[in-house]
């Protein structure tokens, strides 16, 4: 699959929010591009849509369904979740996963009816979650019914999904596109400035997994900062222990404590000082892994979902109990080699 969308994909939210379209010249030229087989254009907006007594501003997307069904089943992984899928050019939308229950009070359900413009539509299907807030808070339809709900002039889209032949070269079929744009823009406007982006679905996966390293690299990075920290503090903490106990440390000896029991001792007791970090670190990191996801339910673009599993909490815990031993250590050996006699003396 290919992507054509008008604007520069270095700065996505002006490409998306910009208003920009494809013209219908634009979507010509990509259409008749080598090794072009299908091309599915697609425009967004959002409306006010009634429910019952209820009027929600909710975004619709207008797709042709004759062409687009299949892609959307094959490449961007529509399913439904109950219904049927939409016949062409009806008064007929299936709603995303998010319009069926969190949107209106009510739950929507299919076979009900939604008015967008004082026009009914018959809801005949809902979609399985697609992974974006947005999306599954999306009502879709088709395009020409769209076009008459919005006003938008015939022929254009705000995106457009090129389906590349079988056996084509998706990456020569992209230059290709964008070679035929140019092409057009010029004849149009008198500009060879390239105002929109083409990129291929692997460029997509490309770029999703450069901003997914980015906040990887980020959270390692503050979680080492953090653990560092913490070993750095429980290790001050147990050095000034040591110090405070030295009469302690050298009775243990006299009485003939050995060496090890020292060591485990002072290890052990580090190691639930760091036990008992970790325990309000899950506390706090349990509370603000809700707090994201509840600010997921309203955001407009994507998804945010905790997910708290039994056997994450045990690793933490016991992952901040091994790193307080860890801090632990060199005071633990510290006070393991103090010798009685010294010990005493030091106390007094």
């Amino acid at each position: 699959m290919i992507f054509v969308m008008p604007g520069d994909i270095s700065n996505i939210m002006a490409m998306f929010t910009s208003g920009a379209k494809l013209e219908k010249e634009d979507i010509d030229a990509i259409q008749r591009t080598r090794g072009v087989e299908t091309v599915l254009t697609m425009s967004y907006q959002s409306l006010v849509a009634r429910y019952g007594q209820e009027g929600k501003m909710i975004f619709l997307s207008g797709l042709s369904w004759e062409k687009g069904i299949e892609i959307m089943e094959r490449f961007q992984g529509w399913s439904l979740k109950e219904g049927e899928w939409p016949t062409p050019g009806k008064r007929e939308i299936i709603i995303g996963k998010q319009v069926e229950t969190e949107i209106f009070e009510k739950p929507v359900k299919v076979g009900s009816e939604i008015i967008i413009k004082g026009r009914r539509f018959k809801v005949v299907g809902v979609l399985n979650s697609l992974g974006s807030k947005q999306d599954d808070s999306s009502l879709y339809l088709d395009l020409s019914l769209y076009q008459d709900l919005t006003g938008e002039k015939r022929g254009t889209a705000q995106m457009a999904m090129v389906k590349v032949k079988q056996g084509s070269d998706v990456n020569k079929v992209a230059e290709d596109i964008k070679e035929s744009l140019l092409e057009t823009r010029k004849r149009r406007t008198g500009t060879d400035v390239a105002d929109f982006s083409v990129i291929t679905s692997e460029k997509m996966g490309d770029i999703a997994g450069s901003i997914m390293a980015v906040i990887q690299f980020a959270i390692i990075a503050f979680a080492s900062i953090a653990i560092i920290v913490g070993g750095i503090g429980i290790m001050n903490t147990m050095f000034t222990s040591v110090r405070e106990r030295t009469r302690e440390i050298g009775i243990m000896k006299a009485i003939g404590a050995k060496n090890s029991a020292v060591l485990t001792i002072f290890l052990f007791e580090s190691g639930v000082i760091g036990f008992a970090g970790g325990i309000g670190g899950t506390f706090l990191g349990t509370a603000l892994a809700k707090a994201i996801e509840m600010y997921g339910q309203v955001h407009p673009l994507f998804y945010f979902s905790a997910s708290i599993t039994p056997g994450l909490i045990i690793f933490g815990l016991i992952f901040s109990f091994v790193v307080g031993c860890l801090s632990g250590f060199f005071p633990a050996r510290t006070a393991a080699k103090l010798k009685p006699v010294e010990a005493l003396r030091r106390y007094e």
